[in-house]
């Protein structure tokens, strides 16, 4: 499995959302359709409690709950990588689940607490780390104010993988590269759109929302990158960012809400989302959301 992971982390690393029934409980078994697509489009890691899994909204026993679900769905038909975070004891208590689970690495959530010290998210990872009885880590970064000497102190830790940079900095995504060992595995965190500006830099593969409703476009950008073929990747973009581009309004307010209200539509409801994500779409937003998949053929 870890040959596996080595090849999956520089590929599309494809955010899972929560489903929720009716009355808001967790529904797993309605990823089965989501997660079959995906493997079978050629998506190479699954993501649970991811930030489109609504990781913040969800309590720690839910998390523990749909890493468990997840993993046996896949089935070890491709890596799982296993969002944790929050509190360090959280944080501690859904590695070790993660582990016993069978997920193949862990994506650390950047802690979004207002008194976070460099040094401090050093110890913070450390302590994941054993916890997971040493499961290879990918850090997910969403603040660079961190510095790149902070950067390089994460990155030096035992067992970490590599980073999805998820901050619209490409020239601090440089310099960190740089800095860092060259073992490091540097990944676009801001989806499609973002991905040439973060290949163009040295990062390889990128997250990715839209699997969730269309895997095979995001397979397709994926192997135009690869074949540094950047003018079709543009190209294929171009045609998917008006969902993209409805994820980011609202302060980024409708990320999943997009996501959720697009699966809807194709006749997989995965329920609404929780506050303080915005639900529903607006009557523009959906009538955007409409035209977007009109247009791709993803409905009539």
């Amino acid at each position: 499995m870890i040959l596996d992971l080595d090849k999956a982390i520089i590929g599309i690393s494809g955010i899972l959302v929560t489903p929720y029934d009716a009355d808001g409980n967790l529904a797993p078994e309605r990823l089965t359709p989501i997660i079959d697509r995906a493997i079978d489009a050629g998506v190479h890691m699954p993501v649970v409690n991811g930030n489109t899994g609504e990781f913040y909204a969800l309590t720690t026993d839910e998390a523990i709950t749909m890493v468990h679900c997840v993993s046996e769905m896949i089935n070890k038909r491709v890596p799982l990588l296993a969002g944790v975070g929050r509190g360090i004891r959280d944080a501690c208590a859904l590695a070790k689940a993660s582990s016993d689970a069978g997920a193949t690495a862990l994506m650390i959530h950047q802690p979004p607490d207002p008194f976070v010290a460099p040094r401090g998210t050093v110890d913070y990872v450390k302590a994941i780390h054993d916890a997971s009885d040493g499961l290879p880590m990918m850090l997910y970064l969403r603040d660079d104010n961190i510095g790149v000497d902070g950067i390089k102190a994460l990155c030096d830790l035992p067992g970490v993988k590599g980073v999805k940079w998820a901050t619209p900095n490409p020239q601090k995504l440089a310099e960190a590269i740089s800095a860092c060992d060259p073992d490091i595995i540097w990944v676009g965190g801001l989806a499609e759109v973002w991905a040439p500006t973060f290949y163009a830099v040295g990062a390889r593969g990128f997250t990715s929302g839209l699997i969730n409703v269309w895997p095979e476009r995001s397979v397709a950008i994926h192997n135009a990158l690869e074949a540094s073929d950047y003018a079709t990747a543009r190209k294929l973009i171009a045609e998917m960012r008006g969902f993209e581009d409805i994820r980011s309004q609202e302060r980024n307010g409708t990320n999943v809400t997009g996501v959720k209200s697009a699966l809807q539509a194709i006749g997989i409801d995965c329920g609404s989302t929780r506050p303080p994500s915005a639900w529903p779409l607006t009557d523009t937003q959906q009538e955007s959301l409409k035209l977007f998949l009109t247009s791709n053929g993803l409905i009539k």
